[in-house]
């Protein structure tokens, strides 16, 4: 059990840090809090039925809970709420935006703006011409001397005005043929083949006709032409109107998950692929929809998704950015489902988001998890490293992620729950967390109040609102840490997406979130990242065009002026490599960079100048002479640097003498950032073991400070030298984290950290407590004694099967004589959350696993009263207002649906475990 002298409950040191406190980063404390430190939420507006008054309450209890800003999301509205809509970007509409920047800017937050409602973007502005597009294809068949009695237009259902983007005739004798001219403006081919057997192949531009998913009144309409630069100016014109020439003074614009459907071509591609990659597209359209899967198709499929991307890259991210700082904002986006590159897309950007859909299986002892709660997808850390790595190789602080997306049904989410899944969050090098989410729900709303279908809900009507403050303080802790320096990666591992264009299945190429099984995991990439990381290595990913801006400089890989250097590139077994990229590869390592190759790349991608490409390929290839160094290893000195071969990555890595962070022996996940003359480690504890050992880090440090997120408080560590790293003592419960920072000078303001070796026999809280409700609903129980605390749906009492809200048991007892330095007070099993007094005074909010608390300054010789307030969830008042038929599910569009997406009925539910279950023991140390 880890020792906390001196213990800061969370709500008081809270208090104290979210303030400042006074204290300076270059002493022992905690970095000074800025907003982005804190977590912030999405904020959807219902049917943007929003007023000024409650905007102002609003924010006052969303800071006070210690959030630090907000996302304005518009989304669907409230039945019966239809004559309080304010139509989006209307004057009224944005008189209600600069009500919440100027009242956020008065609390201390922030605020962000979704450009657009619901998602993806798109809305009335957009007229089908610049609405999303998709390839449609038909064949006809022609003999020698025949005319083409049908008309050359779609067939497909309102599709008819789809304009024809060419035509392929293809003979029998291998002649291909562009007719397109050959055809009027009614569709009548005017053309007919000498000779021979002719398939002729027509190409529209046709529409998905897909609609804003979600939209809010004003934002109805078709979805905007990612690959268009035209059509985005088209939709981002309506903004500049609404605007009226001044910034609206958000700090950032934010674009959702890319969810267009089916959209898979544009006008402005013949052009832009016969540009980038050298050749016409149009002889190869029969190919291209061809079911036999060859090659040649799967080359042709990938110069077709490497165009798609620089289309999406170069019409939509980068010019929408340029758009942002012209309203002096800048940009959040989610990259992952685009048919493009992801790292390239996210690094466009200035702050990158990723997301994490589902729950995550965690060995916690205690932790609740029930199969039939959450959805049968687990959040993958490697998939949330596009985000991070194309921020810390583009140079950008800032990582974000929409955290807890369906993390379990509806109100059965516990703020316990929360810790483990937002630490691997952490883990994946995020440092600025947005909750998935708040709905705005005036005060006077009906309890549950205004609710959205997918999201945990963080809203005052929530019963674990008044223990936010727990979560929230844990949260803006690390993220302070997290956002302090720089990262701390070593190596960087190039992403071979070469190997996943050439692919011969489907067209465009979403790179999918619900999809990594096939495009991910299967892949050598993937292997080699969860073998290095579990091995105790950092790193980062990189692209082909990423790399390309990369230089060497004092044997380190520098990717941008504000990015930390790399002291190694890895490349993964990889069939396809362009032949630019190899190049740059070799030049950095001419340049003195170390390049390590798991194998020598063995073929480029695409058809244009294949041949040539190949022989270029072939001739670099066969300039490397590799000498055998021993285990597994080949290697060649390349001008100042070095190239490597080896299937292992470790045995190269170890011959190099880059070094693993044996941490990862014991079980603890890490996470470095590179502060000045300090380096921080933050450990997560996710296993199901006790950690009470010297851990070995490789850094040297003359002062190393324990900090503990969850506490606040912070000690200097017991630690020693050895070789050029230290050990440094650490006690961890499975749960807990802990933040390491070791410093290359001293550090000053500190006291030691004390460390809890000798446990007493506990001593039971004994005695008779009271159980009062003190709020909630729908009724307050009557106040029940207690020979032990219990949970109150154990009692066979109605009213407590049905309530959710807060419950207090309190005790007196006598604390027998101990000869003891401190006292641990467990409260054993919490359902959910617990804040706890003792003798009169606030010992904290214990909200996730070990219910633990240092309590020895609070208590006195004799007599002592304890007194703990318990929070369960929002699931049996629920389950009560479905039985008995109380409409509270009053929302357009999807309604509230169940983590299914049925509709969700609550009537049939278990009744959940709620109250403090015990048994409630103090240790004496």
């Amino acid at each position: 059990m880890n020792g906390r002298k001196g213990f800061l409950t969370a709500a008081i040191f809270g208090t104290m840090f979210l303030a400042g406190s006074g204290l300076k980063a270059q002493t022992a404390g905690w970095p000074v809090v800025k907003k982005e430190m804190k977590p912030w939420t999405r904020w959807w507006w219902m049917g943007n039925a929003v007023s000024e008054a409650d905007i102002k309450t609003s924010l006052t209890s969303f800071q006070q809970a210690g959030l630090g800003g907000v996302e304005i999301a518009p989304i669907y509205g409230v039945k019966g709420m239809e004559e309080k809509y304010i139509s989006y970007l209307t004057p009224q509409w944005m008189k209600m935006l600069n009500t919440t920047v100027g009242t956020a800017e008065s609390l201390g937050m922030g605020v962000d703006l979704t450009n657009g409602t619901g998602w993806p973007f798109g809305g009335p502005q957009i007229s089908l011409d610049e609405a999303a597009s998709k390839l449609i294809v038909q064949s006809y068949e022609l003999k020698g001397g025949a005319k083409l009695a049908e008309k050359v237009k779609v067939k497909e259902p309102r599709q008819e005005s789809a304009p024809l983007q060419f035509l392929t005739a293809y003979g029998d004798k291998g002649e291909v043929l562009q007719i397109a001219d050959k055809v009027s403006a009614d569709g009548t081919l005017n053309w007919s083949p000498k000779s021979g057997s002719w398939e002729l192949y027509a190409v529209f531009n046709g529409k998905t006709r897909q609609m804003v998913k979600r939209s809010s009144p004003g934002g109805e309409g078709y979805t905007l032409n990612h690959f268009s630069h035209n059509a985005l100016n088209t939709y981002l014109k309506r903004f500049d109107d609404a605007f009226e020439g001044s910034s609206p003074n958000v700090r950032a614009f934010y674009n959702d998950s890319y969810e267009v459907y089916g959209a898979d071509w544009s006008e402005e591609f013949l052009a832009l692929f016969q540009k980038n990659r050298g050749y016409d597209f149009r002889p190869f359209i029969r190919e291209f929809i061809s079911k036999e899967a060859t090659t040649h198709q799967a080359r042709l499929k990938s110069d077709y998704r490497e165009t798609m991307s620089e289309m999406l890259l170069a019409n939509f991210t980068e010019p929408w950015t340029s758009w942002a700082r012209k309203h002096k904002g800048i940009t959040r986006n989610q990259a992952h489902g685009s048919p493009g590159n992801l790292l390239d897309l996210y690094a466009a950007v200035d702050i990158p988001e990723c997301e994490t859909f589902g729950s995550s299986y965690f060995p916690i002892p205690g932790l609740r998890r029930d199969s039939a709660d959450i959805r049968n997808v687990d959040p993958d850390p490697v998939m949330l490293k596009f985000a991070s790595s194309a921020a810390h190789v583009a140079g950008h602080n800032l990582v974000s992620c929409e955290t807890f997306t369906w993390l379990t049904e509806h109100f059965k989410t516990s703020l316990s729950q929360c810790k483990p899944e937002v630490e691997q969050v952490f883990l994946s090098g995020i440092n600025h967390v947005f909750f998935h989410g708040t709905t705005y729900s005036p005060p006077k709303a009906a309890w549950p109040g205004w609710l959205f279908y997918a999201s945990v809900d963080f809203t005052p009507a929530n019963s674990f609102w008044q223990h936010m403050p727990g979560l929230t303080s844990y949260i803006t802790r690390v993220q302070s840490v997290l956002q302090s320096g720089k990262s701390d990666n070593e190596i960087l591992m190039y992403w071979p997406v070469f190997d996943a264009w050439n692919n011969a299945k489907g067209k465009d190429m979403p790179f999918k979130v619900h999809d990594i099984d096939e495009w991910l995991h299967p892949t050598p990439f993937y292997k080699n990242v969860k073998a290095l990381q579990t091995a105790g290595y950092s790193l980062d990913f990189v692209s082909d065009l990423l790399l390309k801006k990369a230089s060497a400089i004092g044997g380190m890989i520098r990717t941008a002026e504000n990015a930390s250097p790399y002291r190694v590139l890895v490349v993964p077994q990889s069939e396809m490599m362009p032949v630019e990229t190899l190049q740059q590869m070799l030049s950095l390592a001419k340049d003195g960079a170390t390049v390590i190759f798991q194998k020598l790349p063995a073929d480029v991608p695409g058809l244009g100048e294949l041949d040539k490409r190949k022989a270029l390929l072939k001739d670099i290839l066969s300039s490397l002479s590799f000498a055998d160094s021993g285990n597994g290893v080949r290697k060649m000195i390349l001008g100042k640097g070095k190239v490597i071969v080896s299937e292992d990555f470790q045995k190269a890595l170890v011959m190099e003498g880059i070094q693993r962070e044996a941490v990862t022996d014991s079980g603890l996940g890490f996470i470095r950032r590179q502060d000045g003359t300090s380096k921080y480690y933050y450990l997560v504890n996710h296993t199901a073991k006790v950690v009470n050992q010297d851990l070995p880090l490789n850094v040297g440090a003359k002062s190393v400070v324990l900090m503990d997120p969850q506490s606040g408080y912070t000690g200097s560590a017991s630690f020693t030298s050895e070789g050029s790293g230290i050990k440094v003592k650490v006690q961890m419960q499975p749960g807990e984290a802990m933040i390491i920072r070791a410093s290359s000078e001293v550090l000053t303001d500190i006291k030691p950290w004390v460390y809890l070796d000798s446990a007493l026999p506990s001593i039971p809280v004994e005695g008779k407590w009271r159980l009062h409700f003190s709020n909630g609903g729908p009724v307050l129980p009557a106040d029940k004694s207690l020979d032990k605390p219990a949970d109150w749906t154990t009692f066979g009492d109605t009213d407590m099967d049905n309530f959710s809200g807060a419950g207090e048991y309190s005790v007196t007892f006598k604390l027998p004589k101990r000869k003891a330095s401190e006292y641990i007070l467990d409260l054993g099993k919490v359902n959910e959350s617990a804040r706890v007094w003792v003798n009169g005074q606030d010992a904290g909010i214990l909200w996730s696993i070990p219910y633990q608390a240092r309590i020895g300054k609070y208590l006195r010789p004799g007599k002592n009263t304890i007194r703990v307030e318990v929070t369960n969830l929002m699931a049996n008042r629920i389950r009560y207002m479905d039985q008995k038929g109380i409409e509270w599910k009053k929302f357009h569009d999807i309604n509230i649906v169940d983590i299914n997406y049925k509709p969700l009925d609550a009537s049939n539910w278990k009744i959940q475990p709620s109250g403090l279950a015990g048994p409630v023991v103090i240790t004496p140390y």
